[in-house]
């Protein structure tokens, strides 16, 4: 049996091969003597001038009146990358006690106080008791810049994300910043100091994470583990926000980091994902130079084959399987058609795919197709709905816990994708 593997969009060499080689170990793991091969396209097929495009998000809302937890914790993580010192600033805030003239809200009493410089400390720390957040001030700042990868866990998780090229400069902004040291100085007590910790480790966490966005092979449990090692360290002795900090940003999170959010990044998205949207545009004008490429990979073996393809990957896949399904030319050797993130479906329902008509069946001879999404992920769209009665066509939820456009990569290092293939391969009785 043969695992052939299709990247997607705006995927050249390094990345591609940091990203098989994750693939690759994690087949081998579960389908031993299995042959593991990419077909890596991304340099011969891909854009290499500017491209304008436009996506349109499909996303379900949750309904109000029943929230998701993991939906809440995605929203929290969305704000934190958009600001990892937002929750510092609510500590620092919470902290302040009433000034003279002040009602217990913090609104002056008297206009004569509106001008006051809000930073003046006077009265926001007891007596005796000033010294609990500068010491876990102090603990964050003594932090080695590059933990070590052997013998240590915390330098083992940020080697095996990716995180530690950026942990020094995570550290340094987030303690030299004026939040922390506001937060710090409003620490009065030992429970205050306690979440000032796990304040200060969810900081630095998103901070590094911001820094390489969906570059960083990180799971959200990879994520907490590095929250809850950082605070634990840092004298704390819990992973998740205060009671403080929860009150205030749990329903701001879920409000802004939607559509709204979203909106407002698009402008430096759009930018940034230059070669995203310009290898669609390129699929889309001269896709059948990539199928060709495609075909010829897929037959040099005429041995059984399960074919992964991921994003564009996936388009590129059902377009192939598709037009020789037609053709009455099934591709040789493919049993089983793996989409991870894909748009397929989408495109089926503008009428984009090469081979189909809007609302036209698969034709017979397409193989079994297992159709991976992530409902956070925008770039990931239902299959079943869209071939309904079709036995061959299902879909499976991934819940990788991390925002767009990390979710777009999270998929490789969850343990339910390959389980789910290692159960669609049994199924299919491909040996």
């Amino acid at each position: 049996m043969r695992f052939l593997f299709v990247h997607g969009t705006g995927v050249r060499r390094e990345r591609h091969d940091t990203l098989f080689a994750l693939v690759r170990e994690r087949l081998t793991d579960r389908f031993h003597g299995a042959a593991v091969e990419s077909c890596y396209w991304g340099d011969r097929f891909g854009a290499t001038l500017g491209a304008g495009g436009r996506s349109v998000p499909g996303m379900r809302p949750t309904p109000q009146d029943a929230p998701d937890p993991v939906d809440a914790e995605t929203a929290e993580w969305a704000l934190l990358l958009a600001d990892p010192l937002c929750e510092l600033r609510v500590l620092a805030e919470l902290g302040r006690q009433p000034g003279p003239g002040e009602r217990d809200d913090g609104h002056a009493a008297d206009a004569a106080h509106a001008g006051e410089d809000a930073d003046h400390d006077d009265g926001f720390a007891m007596p005796g008791v000033q010294a609990a957040g500068p010491r876990v001030l102090a603990l964050l700042e003594a932090l080695p810049p590059a933990p070590p990868r052997t013998g240590d866990e915390l330098g083992a998780l940020l080697h095996g994300t990716g995180l530690v090229a950026g942990f020094a400069a995570a550290l340094d902004s987030t303690a030299d910043s004026a939040e922390a040291a506001r937060a710090a100085a409003r620490a009065t007590d030992e429970p205050q100091a306690r979440e000032l910790a796990t304040a200060l480790a969810r900081a630095v966490t998103a901070t590094a994470l911001a820094a390489v966005t969906d570059e960083a092979d990180c799971t959200a449990a990879e994520r907490d583990r590095l929250v809850e090692l950082l605070t634990t360290r840092l004298g704390g002795d819990g992973r998740v926000p205060g009671a403080r900090v929860a009150a205030v940003l749990g329903r701001l999170a879920l409000r802004v980091t939607t559509q709204p959010l979203l909106d407002a990044r698009r402008g430096s998205l759009t930018v940034g994902a230059t070669p995203v949207l310009g290898d669609i545009l390129r699929y889309q004008s001269r896709g059948h130079e990539l199928r060709d490429f495609l075909h010829t990979r897929i037959t040099a073996d005429p041995g059984p084959t399960v074919l992964i393809g991921h994003s564009l990957g996936g388009i590129a896949l059902v377009d192939l399987l598709t037009l020789a399904a037609a053709r009455g030319e099934a591709v040789p050797g493919a049993e089983l058609l793996v989409t991870v993130g894909s748009q397929a479906p989408f495109l089926h329902e503008l009428g984009a795919l090469a081979a189909l008509e809007p609302g036209a069946k698969l034709p017979y001879g397409f193989p079994r197709w297992l159709n991976v999404y992530d409902r956070h992920d925008v770039l990931s769209y239902l299959a079943e709905p869209v071939f309904p009665g079709d036995a061959r066509v299902t879909d499976h939820e991934i819940r990788s816990r991390q925002p767009f456009p990390a979710c777009h990569s999270a998929y490789w290092k969850q343990d339910s994708l390959y389980e789910r293939i290692e159960q669609a391969v049994t199924e299919a009785e491909i040996g």
